[in-house]
């Protein structure tokens, strides 16, 4: 049995996995007893699965046992609210693409209610921030990581050498092309879209490059720097958003 005090100091040294790494390491937060932690959030354009109930339970768990070593810990999930799946299942049920989103939103919160899972310290809507989105994307493009193409604008992926280092892949080794047709005129065929043109009936945002959306992989950049900095504890998500989401 432990004395009073002593899980306290036991469980402060712990371990995680460190995708980058491939090993898990000993954790040791930026500041000692504050642990700032963003995980990324549903898609909200249909109801959840099983696979969603576990990386929500999953890092509450982890959020718990860390507020029981008396750490404060903000933790921020985030809904995607807009995306091609939402717009498609949007024009399927003849509703607008907000209204569908906020519409699963609100069933995930149930769901998650019914599992005993808590809410986030934030939980921040991708459409909330496109003001952050479209200044983060201006500057890749100033930085020349970035390129506007008929509207779009694209990550450049040759422009950056540790693009896909997370997941060991190789950018020259990888595929592209071979599920669907290529854009012609993206420089590089794993170039992908940080801002997308504004097509008919679809929900849209004036930019720099003319209407548009935000890209899905830029999405989660602009909120976890909003609440948490350029530089945070934890950044968490299904091993499915290792490459390329993160």
């Amino acid at each position: 049995m432990l004395e009073e005090g002593e899980f306290e100091k036991q469980s402060m040294s712990q371990k995680i996995y460190n995708t980058l790494s491939g090993k898990k390491e000993d954790f040791e937060p930026a500041e000692a007893n504050r642990v700032t932690m963003y995980v990324c959030g549903v898609t909200v354009y249909d109801l959840c699965h099983v696979g969603h109930a576990r990386g929500a339970v999953f890092f509450d768990v982890m959020r718990r046992y860390l507020e029981r070593q008396g750490r404060e810990v903000v933790y921020v999930r985030n809904f995607t609210d807009i995306d091609d799946k939402i717009i498609r299942r949007a024009q399927q049920t003849g509703v607008s693409a907000l209204a569908l989103a906020e519409k699963y939103i609100g069933e995930y919160r149930t769901d998650m209610k019914a599992l005993g899972v808590r809410e986030a310290t934030i939980e921040p809507k991708a459409t909330e921030h496109i003001d952050e989105i479209i200044a983060i994307v201006a500057g890749l493009e100033k930085k020349g990581v970035a390129y506007e193409a008929g509207g779009d604008v694209y990550f450049s992926v040759n422009n950056f050498q540790h693009y896909g280092k997370l997941s060991n892949r190789n950018v020259e080794e990888m595929l592209a092309g071979t599920r669907f047709e290529v854009n012609p005129l993206k420089r590089h065929p794993l170039d992908f879209a940080l801002w997308k043109s504004a097509k008919p009936g679809e929900p849209s945002w004036d930019s720099p490059w003319g209407e548009g959306r935000p890209g899905w992989h830029i999405e989660c950049s602009a909120m976890s720097m909003k609440y948490l900095g350029a530089t945070f504890d934890i950044h968490g998500g299904g091993k499915d958003l290792i490459f390329p989401h993160h």
